[in-house]
């Protein structure tokens, strides 16, 4: 049997009883706060305690963000913009997927971007009036492209094209937030605001572009879209072609198919070369594309020698050609560049009548740089022929100024201007020889006169009347040659003087033939 135990009285406490009075007097009595010390103590521990969750959020959220990098380390992506340079046009529409290498989809994205301007033709982007507007301003849409781009490869078609887009817009929005940013320092005293924040450029690990990977594996073709170059590769593709059936789908549709092809042909490459670049090695050229640094660096730089001209094909090649490299080449096109660049040829992005010779390896159903360069008459060149050529390169023969003016006098087309301007000279020399012809012919005459009537004083009136017919003969050239000027002169002058200023050089010339 169990037994539980009663109540037990509370021990008194010693020295309570004996002091009712102290007790009762210090009850109504305000109670001591906390010291300095332990209130300061107390504070920290408080921040401490609230600061801490915050620290584990953070890693939190790093830790899930490595994670979703390791599982989809890939982000295919695609774009539509107002035009076909970022100097000049704008951003659109962006659509981007996460993957791995299985090809397995995690994270989906798409939006409509309003650049504040015409977004041009509907059948370029197939957005109307209203959905652009409707759009957001790409600098709320930096921050989440940036936690999607960063860290991941990049996947994308033309890499120059789609990348310097990208890169072109961040740069606006960054520019556009410094510059609010600054406004709002000038009213700091109004009220503090906070800081205005975008995001920053993208940086993925590696860019991969497929249509410079599809050129390096040999697949060349007249089309360079993304729906074409999956055709030529293989894949089963629609037709790149603008129909009536794909501008009445929406453009989400249309957009996210792109991608999905995007990241197919990636997957049909992977088992080839691929050509990729880092963000650091690429830089914008003049119209906002994004190239690497040596193929800036060559066009930017300035001519070492002079052009001799055309290449000749059997001969060799001569120390300032100018150079155009064709995407068609399975080379990498850096690599000839700093080749050609090394042993002082001219690089220039630009086919011109001045090109000397274009760095191609098709010869059939041209397009692009060699089509035009074929018309032009200019030779094309393999880029291993071009290669082994500049072993064998020669100095350059710098011409001399005859034989410089000679064959630019020769040379048609190509400098009319400075032909034109040398036209312009000669006619001035020409009239001021004549000028100085007919003021020396009548100083002449006007000496001689003197001298024949001071020599004939014998000969009296008669020598008087020759002397005063050559006086006369001579005023009527001189009125003559006035009347030259003024001839040349009036037609440049006013319309109603023309042919009062006729009758006068008509009466002159008149007088002229006759009396001589």
């Amino acid at each position: 049997m169990t037994t539980t135990p009663g109540p037990t009285k509370p021990a008194a406490q010693p020295g309570a009883a004996g002091t009712p009075a102290a007790a009762s007097s210090n009850t109504n009595a305000p109670k001591p706060g906390p010291r300095p010390h332990q209130a300061a103590q107390k504070q920290t521990g408080n921040e401490q305690q609230t600061a801490q969750p915050h620290k584990d959020d953070n890693k939190d959220k790093a830790t899930a963000r490595e994670e979703a990098l390791a599982a989809f380390p890939f982000v295919a992506l695609t774009i539509q913009t107002t035009g076909i340079h970022p100097s000049t046009g704008r951003l659109l529409t962006v659509d981007a997927l996460t993957l791995n290498a299985e090809g397995e989809i995690g994270q989906e994205f798409h939006a409509v971007i309003n650049p504040g301007e015409d977004p041009g033709p509907k059948h370029l982007h197939g957005l109307s009036a209203e959905e652009v507007q409707a759009g957001q301003s790409f600098s709320m849409l930096l921050k989440p492209l940036d936690r999607l781009i960063d860290g991941r490869t990049l996947i994308v078609h033309d890499a120059p094209y789609t990348w310097g887009f990208m890169v072109s817009e961040a740069r606006r929005a960054m520019t556009a937030a410094a510059r609010q940013n600054r406004a709002r320092n000038r009213n700091r005293g109004k009220g503090r605001r906070r800081r205005f924040k975008v995001g920053h450029v993208p940086t993925p690990v590696a860019i991969v572009d497929t249509l410079a990977t599809a050129r390096r594996q040999s697949v060349w073709g007249t089309d360079i879209r993304l729906a074409a170059v999956a055709r030529d590769t293989g894949l089963p593709a629609p037709d790149p072609t603008a129909s009536v059936e794909r501008a009445q789908r929406p453009e989400k549709e249309t957009s996210r198919e792109a991608t999905r092809l995007l990241v197919d042909l990636y997957r049909a490459q992977a088992s080839g070369p691929l050509s990729s670049a880092a963000p650091d090695d690429l830089r914008a050229d003049r119209f906002g594309l994004q190239r690497s640094h040596v193929r800036v660096d060559a066009a930017e730089a300035p001519r070492q020698h002079h052009n001799p001209g055309a290449y000749v094909p059997g001969k060799e090649l001569i120390r300032g050609m100018e150079i155009v490299v064709a995407p068609e080449i399975t080379e990498d096109p850096d690599t000839i560049i700093a080749a050609l660049a090394r042993e002082e040829l001219n690089y220039s992005e630009k086919l011109t009548r001045e090109t000397s010779l274009v760095v191609c390896n098709i010869t059939t159903n041209l397009v692009g740089k060699p089509m035009h360069a074929h018309r032009k008459d200019i030779p094309l060149m393999s880029d291993v022929a071009f290669l082994a050529a500049l072993e064998r390169i020669e100095e350059p023969t710098e011409p001399e100024e005859e034989s410089g003016s000679k064959s630019t006098g020769s040379s048609g087309g190509r400098h009319s201007s400075g032909q034109s301007n040398r036209n312009r000279s000669t006619n001035k020399n020409r009239r001021r020889s004549r000028r100085k012809s007919s003021g020396t012919q009548h100083s002449a005459k006007q000496e001689h006169a003197q001298k024949k009537h001071q020599g004939s004083s014998s000969d009296g009136s008669a020598s008087d009347k020759r002397a005063q017919s050559d006086s006369d003969s001579n005023n009527r050239n001189r009125g003559g040659n006035k009347g030259r000027r003024r001839r040349r002169r009036g037609g440049r002058g006013r319309r109603g003087s023309g042919n009062h200023q006729k009758q006068q050089n008509s009466g002159h010339n008149r007088s002229h033939n006759t009396d001589s």
